[in-house]
């Protein structure tokens, strides 16, 4: 019923996406995913080529399906991964934090499709042009560094844009969004905040708790003086960089004292000194599921409540 041009274009069952979130995003969750009928994703972030290699080797070792890579165009290793994924002619590639125009062509001729994270119209049909298979467009409620625009509001807009399939992320994680991001045009979701909440996601378990008792308001932004905006979950960690960010304290000084704190959440659990990077859905997070849990549970969802849909036009 959800067959889309995204499933044509990946070979996957589902248009379902696993968001390529550092640290989180390893082989375990992407397999984990690929294998339910979605697209799991290696996050690159900024780890070296050598262990990227490893990643890619493993999930090879597990699963014959598609997956990709998420390369962040802004890492210290990135042209070594993309060096890397064109070697190992990875099936999918998706980028952040940039514009992969330049690598176009290399990525064409591995045989790579190529799916960017978009957050405006302008960059997607520059990239569109620049031979994109399909965009992710992603508002300002997902976890992460962010945009401003919500996906209610940007995704219509890149539709009625392109040509190329879209791919809506941003405050998804069940079948009510997943069949709201259809209605906008959108031909398929991204997922991570849920993703983490899997059994086959490798980050602490004081991450997913955390994610699970999160409420409606706790996920918030950090970083907006610096012009790199990020969503977390608020802890100790994030009331003291807010304090500095008041005082004026220079972008070095902000960075230095965000960096390493990712890890520290998702790989030691300090839910008060880490990172905790969330979307704003997760207060709607209440489990930890399989992975094949989370997209068959999604899909029967959405199929429910296109029939209720349905029923409410027919006026029964």
């Amino acid at each position: 019923m959800f067959y889309t041009r995204v499933c044509e274009v990946l070979n996957i069952k589902y248009p379902i996406l696993q968001g390529g979130m550092a640290w989180a995003a390893t082989h375990e969750l992407a397999q984990g995913v690929s294998n339910a009928g979605g697209l799991g994703v290696i996050a690159a972030g900024n780890a070296p080529k050598e262990i990227v290699k490893k990643e890619i080797e493993n999930i090879r070792k597990n699963t014959d399906k598609p997956f990709g890579v998420n390369i962040m165009l802004m890492s210290p290793f990135a042209e070594d991964i993309i060096d890397l994924v064109c070697e190992e002619r990875v099936p999918v590639v998706t980028t952040g934090a940039g514009n992969p125009g330049k690598y176009m062509e290399r990525f064409k001729q591995a045989g790579i499709k190529v799916i960017p994270v978009v957050p405006t119209v302008a960059l997607a049909r520059r990239l569109e042009r620049e031979g994109a298979d399909a965009l992710i467009v992603e508002g300002t409620e997902a976890g992460g560094h962010i945009g401003e625009l919500t996906t209610m509001a940007i995704v219509p807009q890149v539709v009625d844009a392109v040509d190329i399939p879209v791919i809506a992320a941003g405050g998804i994680a069940d079948g009510r969004g997943f069949l709201a991001a259809l209605s906008l045009g959108a031909e398929g979701v991204q997922m991570g905040t849920r993703f983490v909440c899997s059994t086959e996601c490798i980050a602490h378990k004081n991450y997913k708790e955390r994610i699970i008792k999160a409420k409606d308001r706790e996920a918030i932004v950090t970083g907006r003086s610096t012009g790199y905006p990020v969503r977390v979950l608020k802890n100790k960690f994030t009331r003291e960089y807010l304090e500095l960010e008041k005082k004026g304290v220079p972008f070095e000084e902000l960075e230095k004292l965000g960096a390493g704190r990712l890890r520290l959440a998702v790989m030691e659990g300090d839910m008060d000194n880490g990172s905790v990077m969330a979307g704003q859905i997760s207060g709607l997070i209440k489990d930890i599921k399989t992975c094949e849990e989370i997209i068959s549970n999604i899909i029967e969802e959405a199929e429910e409540n296109l029939d209720r849909l349905n029923k409410l036009k027919r006026g029964e």
